[in-house]
């Protein structure tokens, strides 16, 4: 089973960069999307179908054009959940899970913390979440939950730590925050098969960040421990440019 993360920055503005084909020479089971931007009925959903994805199941902000998430798959799901049933961040569209019969896969948008208020915001979404997936890995402890996290874990998952020690998606409550979510069951499955430093999955538009690969690990496969010995690869996907984050992979039996 291979399953993709991608944040996309908008699906409408990656179908123009060649998603479509991308994605059919990818070939995942599933893929889990964030960032789409658009309502379902603003997607080329045949297109999606055409490449072999007949399931496909979208959630989006109320507010048009901004966040949003999705999830595509080969196999039907035993079950769809929309949302969490928290108001506020069912509001913004940043979470939709598929329940099969032997795991149960999350796309997740965690926000980032632009200015001071959306970071007290993300700290509230941070503390709910987490509640929330407390609660949620009882009843299904195979669970993966892949998205955008918006937070570097440890030094090695960014290019500048020193600099950016004081920068929202660096701050040492956000890094203690995903220390508590992982040393609370989940696998970090990318840092599970790899140690090497140099690996990002977002790059800023400026300063030809990606070009130098000056960039933050902040998309994530996190996979809970009852899954442990069934992962046999967690890797990064550089290559693919139709956003300023890249896919990140996990691969299981």
């Amino acid at each position: 089973m291979k399953i993709i993360s991608y944040n996309v920055n908008g699906i409408r503005a990656a179908f123009t960069k060649g998603f479509i084909d991308w994605l059919g020479q990818a070939d995942p089971d599933i893929i889990c999307i964030q960032e789409t931007k658009a309502n379902k009925d603003q997607v080329a959903l045949d297109d999606i179908e055409a490449a072999g994805y007949p399931y496909h199941y979208w959630f989006s902000a109320q507010k048009k054009g901004y966040s949003g998430v999705a999830i595509l798959s080969k196999h039907k799901p035993l079950n769809v959940a929309y949302g969490t049933g928290i108001e506020h961040m069912d509001n913004e569209g940043r979470n939709i899970r598929l329940d099969f019969e032997d795991f149960s896969v999350m796309s997740l948008y965690l926000p980032s913390g632009t200015n001071s208020a959306r970071l007290d915001y993300k700290f509230q979404y941070m503390d709910d979440f987490y509640d929330y997936i407390e609660s949620l890995k009882q009843e299904h402890p195979n669970l993966i939950v892949c998205g955008d996290y918006n937070i570097c874990h440890e030094a090695i998952d960014i290019h500048d730590p020193v600099r950016n020690k004081k920068t929202s998606g660096f701050l040492p409550e956000e890094r203690a925050w995903l220390d508590k979510f992982i040393n609370n069951g989940f696998i970090d499955s990318f840092r599970l098969f790899n140690k090497e430093p140099h690996n990002y999955s977002w790059w800023s538009y400026r300063a030809n960040a990606r070009n130098n690969n000056k960039g933050w690990r902040i998309d994530y496969a996190m996979v809970t421990e009852p899954m442990h010995d069934k992962l046999t690869r967690g890797y990064i996907l550089p290559e693919a440019k139709h956003s300023d984050h890249c896919p990140i992979v996990v691969e299981f039996e």
